[in-house]
Formats: C-alpha cells, sequence, structure tokens
C-alpha cells in the first residue's frame, strides 16, 4: 500500500528522486548506500564507471516538457519557450518597425517605365498620373496605383480563332469576313476609369462599325478593291463610337484578311461569279460595236459634208462623177456582159457559158450588227 500511495501522490516522471527500475536491487552506488527498491536501469551499475552520465533524448525531453508545463522551475506564461520581459518588448517593437518599414516601401515607392504611366487614387478618388520615373505616394490602403502600358499596340482578330463571320453586304449577299484592328491606350485615366472591359468594348464597338460599312457596300466592293475605303471608313466609325464613351482608347488601324463567300454556298457563288462577268463582257462588247457604228456615221456624214462642198462649187461635174462611182460601185458587185455592136450587127452570145462572179462573203461585224 506504501508503494500504490506513493505513486499516485508523485509520478515518476516529475518526481525529483531516481524512479525505481523493475530489475529489483537496491539502486544505491553499490556502497550499501541504497533505499532498498528496484534499481534504475540506466544508472551506473554496481562497481561500473565514475563520473556523470550523459542523459539520454528522452531524459531531456522529460526535462523540457516539466519546464515548460507552466509550473516548476522553468516558469510559465512566456507561450512555449518565447522570451519574456524586457528583452522580449525591445525585440516586439523591433519587429513591428521592420514590418511597417517594409510595408511603406513596398506600396509607396513605384517604378514607372518608359512605356507606361501611373494612375493614382485616394480611396478610389482620382488623384494624379505618374509619369515615368521613381516616384513616391501614400502607402496602401490610402492609395493605389495603376500601371498601364500606354505604347504597346494591342491587336484584336475578328473571328478568334477558325470560324466563319458571316456579313451581309446592302446587295444582300452573305461574305465570310476576316479582319484585325489595331488600338491603343490614348488616355490612361479614361481608361482606367471609364471602361470595366476595355478590350471587349473595343470589340464591340470595332464589329458594330465593320457591320454598318458593309452594309452599305456591295459585294464587288468588300472582295474588290474597295477593301481600302472600308478599312478607313470602319476605322473612323468605331474611333467615333469610342469617343463617344470617353474610353480613352486610341484606333490605330483595320486590316481586311479575308472576304469572301461563306464555304457551304462557295460552288454557287462562283456561278453567280461568272454570269455576273459575262454580262459584263457582253454589254462591253455591245457597247464597242456601237462605237464602232457611231464612228462609221459620223465619217460617212462628214465625207458628205465634204462632197457637198463641192458640188456647190461645180454641180454639173459633181453630179456626174457621183452617178459613175456609184455605177461603178453597183456593177462591180453583179454579173453583166457588155456588148459593143459596130455596123448594127448583133453577134452570138452564149450566156450559158459566161463567167459569174462569186458570192459576196459576209463579214462577222455585219452578222452582229443585223442580229443587234
Amino acid at each position: 500500500m506504501t508503494i500504490f500511495s506513493r505513486w499516485f501522490r508523485r509520478p515518476p516522471i516529475l518526481a525529483a528522486e531516481i524512479p525505481k527500475g523493475p530489475w529489483g536491487g537496491s539502486g544505491d552506488d553499490g556502497n550499501g548506500g541504497g533505499t532498498g527498491g528496484p534499481r534504475n536501469p540506466w544508472a551506473t551499475p554496481p562497481g561500473g564507471r565514475k563520473g556523470a552520465v550523459k542523459p539520454s533524448a528522452l531524459d531531456e525531453f522529460l526535462r523540457k516538457a516539466r519546464n515548460t508545463g507552466g509550473g516548476g522551475n522553468g516558469g510559465g506564461g512566456n507561450f512555449g519557450g518565447l522570451p519574456s520581459g524586457a528583452n522580449a518588448r525591445t525585440l516586439w517593437a523591433i519587429g513591428v518597425v521592420v514590418i511597417l518599414v517594409a510595408w511603406v516601401l513596398f506600396t509607396s515607392v513605384h517604378q514607372i517605365g518608359p512605356q507606361q504611366r501611373g494612375v493614382v487614387t485616394y480611396f478610389g478618388q482620382y488623384a494624379g498620373t505618374l509619369e515615368p520615373g521613381l516616384r513616391v505616394t501614400l502607402p496602401a490602403p490610402f492609395a493605389d496605383v495603376d500601371v498601364v502600358d500606354v505604347q504597346k499596340i494591342r491587336t484584336d482578330n475578328f473571328p478568334v480563332g477558325e470560324g466563319e463571320n458571316l456579313t451581309l453586304t446592302g446587295d444582300q449577299n452573305i461574305i465570310d469576313l476576316a479582319y484585325s484592328v489595331r488600338w491603343d491606350i490614348a488616355d490612361p485615366r479614361d481608361y482606367v476609369f471609364q471602361l470595366a472591359q476595355p478590350q471587349d468594348t473595343v470589340r464591340a464597338a470595332a464589329e458594330s462599325a465593320m457591320r454598318a460599312v458593309v452594309a452599305t457596300t456591295t459585294l464587288s466592293q468588300a472582295i474588290g478593291t474597295g477593301r481600302t475605303v472600308i478599312e478607313q471608313r470602319v476605322a473612323e466609325l468605331t474611333q467615333a463610337i469610342l469617343n463617344d464613351y470617353k474610353s480613352g482608347v486610341r484606333i490605330q488601324g483595320v486590316a481586311i484578311k479575308q472576304a469572301a463567300a461563306p464555304a457551304r454556298i462557295v460552288e454557287d457563288f462562283n456561278a453567280v461569279t461568272a454570269a455576273q462577268q459575262e454580262a459584263i463582257a457582253n454589254l462591253n462588247q455591245s457597247r464597242s460595236y456601237a462605237q464602232q457604228v457611231v464612228a462609221r456615221a459620223q465619217g460617212e456624214a462628214a465625207s458628205f459634208d465634204k462632197v457637198y462642198e463641192q458640188y456647190k462649187l461645180a454641180p454639173e461635174v459633181t453630179r456626174r462623177r457621183m452617178y459613175y462611182e456609184t455605177m461603178e460601185a453597183v456593177l462591180a458587185k453583179t454579173d453583166k456582159t457588155i456588148v459593143e455592136t459596130p455596123g448594127g450587127v448583133v453577134p452570138y452570145l452564149p450566156l450559158s457559158n459566161a463567167k459569174r462572179l462569186p458570192e459576196p462573203e459576209v463579214a462577222p461585224a455585219t452578222q452582229a450588227g443585223a442580229a443587234q
């Protein structure tokens, strides 16, 4: 009962005396000075080495646990070994100062690049724009700096990736239109405060302007030489829309990369295009023939005027000359037999063996004129 009462009153771990082991023995130093009980297996055996024994890792752990457990010789209230007292207050003050200095340096000093501008806000209100260089402001959260690149040229492609961008022209045709818009930042303040989503705003404005311009042009202009005019008009209209929004964005240019028929109707589109080209060719041919006929008529009228001038000077001679020329032109194209009757005798004429002139060939231009 004595052993159990001592064990309950003071555990061996926290006891000041040497615990007894389960191997029996007196636990003394071998000179008969023991208390009579189980011997500690970690103590110096009887008759062994002299001198102090180095504590094991388990003993060190138990000792530290007793010292930091909130009582005993180690003291308590120091948060598991943290320093306390005047030295602790000094260390805490130094740590707080270091944190404050680092916070001020990282939130007050700003390096603005040559191509950048810094938009400064105090509690969300605009306070100014920082120019390139090393600039200082109030620390956060009092001041906030939004750095933007004002020289970078941003490019938006329509459509994004692989796909179709179908657009309706003014003559009710559908084309697949691919183009790009280049823009940069003209006013950092408006760019930061006026636009919540700048890229989406620029894309929406450019797409609206392109559809509005293409809707007033024909198919031939959109896929032909009218691209330059369309690009210029789209850039101007997009800039006007963004200026109304006070976006701070400047449009650098619009470039049409592709304007063709959709892949689903490319064969029909090519057939229509071929028919239009054929119609244009026929129209040009008819206009050329009309010009030739008019030129010939004008030449004949001018020749008649000259003949009339000569006729007024010598009517009889001119009349006889015109008669001869006319008869020569008529008789040259007909079969004829000239008979001379000297002395009133009519010779025998074998008309069946007479030589006939070949039939004249009709020129293609004359046939075309008759058809017209």
